[in-house]
């Protein structure tokens, strides 16, 4: 039961699989649309997560040796949402519907269960999602045939979705756990997005756009001067006021000034996600960029001003045999999390020193490479503060370090220009570890193991 009753949500309880489309029915076309998606009803869904979560929380409430009698109210449960596109599902044989031959899933984690006792001042924590990156630990809600570039069908069938999140986030469950009634309040956190999701589910353009970042308003050539000091200021409400002044033009300015005024905010945002980073894309965002980084230096660029597409080309087949002969690597079209991660280590750098001419720029490789591997375990792990507390403390010390040896001996590569994950990852790691406490644990790989 739900106090007060959900609003835009139906009554009936024995919900199953429901069509995702709700009612919608007439505004999509071109597909039959019975088929395009099937979802869960969210509240039923976390209802049935937290029954299945019932010994941890009875275990949880013994370990912190609290009467379970006299807990009834104050849980607090806090939701992690992730939402990825699945890229090419068309049936390979038969004749099914004629369906788009993209997906896109949307599923939640719950990653604590906390609750307020009389006379404390902070909730006590009595369950925590241990692997929070697992795909057991993340639960699907909704399945849906259609590519996430199209906006239109996406927000038709997330709409009831966010309609039913809304209502529920101003309510109460009252649930029977463990033989008596509780009540829980929840709590949502959007963070396992990749960067295309979350731009286009906070009005933002797309992410070639010189508004590099969904964290803060700086501009590419921006992020390029200044690497490293920066702050989040974007969020949801500021998106929605900043599109109203892109709808309304209030100061009647020319295209640029409205579009510098709103900082690149131009579609109406449609679902709150979390200013956070994308741990599994930014491995895979920065070792693409290592990658390059290695291309350019085996042709010596930085000696060259602007070296022909075919010299480019002659590089990469030389970085691919080298890795491939001495480390067994097989080349990838596009880099994926597996390469990312054995691409960024100590030996890989060793094997494509072997290929650089100059001892000073062997070193800059290892250093820079070195600085990285200091970084990395910051925004992979789970609770950085435990697993890895020195090189949290170094962090902001060793993005400066990395930032000057980009904008001095790679400068060829960042001047005026910077990747929208590099200027993430020296730029807004350590500020959101502070306020989240980890950036790992947020992160979209458990719901991208699903998908797989």
């Amino acid at each position: 039961e739900w106090q007060p009753a959900l609003k835009n949500v139906s009554s009936s309880w024995d919900v199953g699989i429901i069509d995702g489309l709700s009612g919608w029915t007439t505004s999509v076309d071109d597909v039959p649309a019975d088929t395009i998606s099937r979802r869960f009803r969210y509240d039923v869904a976390l209802v049935s997560a937290l029954k299945d979560l019932e010994e941890d929380i009875m275990e949880g409430l013994r370990e912190r040796g609290l009467d379970d009698s006299i807990c009834t109210s104050g849980f607090t449960v806090v939701v992690k949402e992730s939402c990825d596109g699945m890229g090419d599902v068309s049936e390979k044989h038969g004749s099914g519907p004629v369906v788009p031959e993209k997906a896109v899933r949307f599923s939640f984690t719950i990653m604590s269960i906390s609750i307020r006792v009389e006379g404390e001042d902070d909730g006590i924590t009595i369950f925590q999602e241990q692997k929070p990156n697992s795909e057991l630990s993340c639960r699907p809600l909704c399945l849906m045939f259609v590519d996430e570039s199209d906006h239109e069908t996406l927000t038709a069938i997330l709409g009831p979705v966010v309609a039913e999140r809304k209502a529920m986030m101003e309510s109460r469950l009252i649930l029977s756990v463990g033989g008596l009634l509780r009540s829980f309040r929840f709590f949502f956190r959007g963070t396992g997005y990749d960067e295309k999701m979350v731009r286009e589910m906070e009005g933002l353009e797309a992410s070639g756009s010189t508004y590099i970042c969904t964290l803060c308003d700086s501009t590419r050539a921006e992020a390029s001067q200044n690497m490293v000091l920066h702050s989040i200021t974007r969020s949801h409400d500021e998106n929605l006021e900043r599109y109203e002044i892109w709808r309304t033009n209030p100061f009647s300015e020319s295209a640029d000034e409205l579009r510098d005024r709103v900082k690149g905010v131009s579609a109406k945002p449609f679902m709150e996600t979390q200013p956070t980073l994308d741990a599994l894309h930014c491995d895979i965002g920065n070792a693409t960029e290592f990658y390059k980084i290695f291309q350019d230096e085996i042709g010596e660029v930085y000696q060259k001003s602007n070296p022909s597409r075919e010299e480019r080309r002659r590089w990469r087949p030389t970085l691919d045999k080298q890795l491939r002969k001495k480390l067994k690597f097989k080349p990838v079209m596009r880099m994926n999390g597996n390469y990312a991660r054995r691409l960024m280590t100590r030996e890989a750098v060793e094997v494509v020193c072997e290929l650089v001419p100059s001892e000073e720029r062997r070193e800059a490789l290892r250093k820079l490479m070195d600085l990285y591997l200091q970084m990395k375990p910051v925004w992979r792990s789970t609770c950085p503060s435990r697993d890895c507390p020195d090189q949290l403390c170094q962090y902001s010390y060793n993005s400066q370090q990395f930032a000057d040896l980009l904008s001095t001996t790679f400068k060829y590569r960042y001047d005026g220009k910077i990747t929208n994950y590099l200027h993430k990852t020296l730029a807004h790691v350590p500020e959101i570890v502070e306020r989240d406490g980890s950036i790992g644990a947020w992160a979209s790989e458990g719901n991208e193991s699903g998908n797989k």
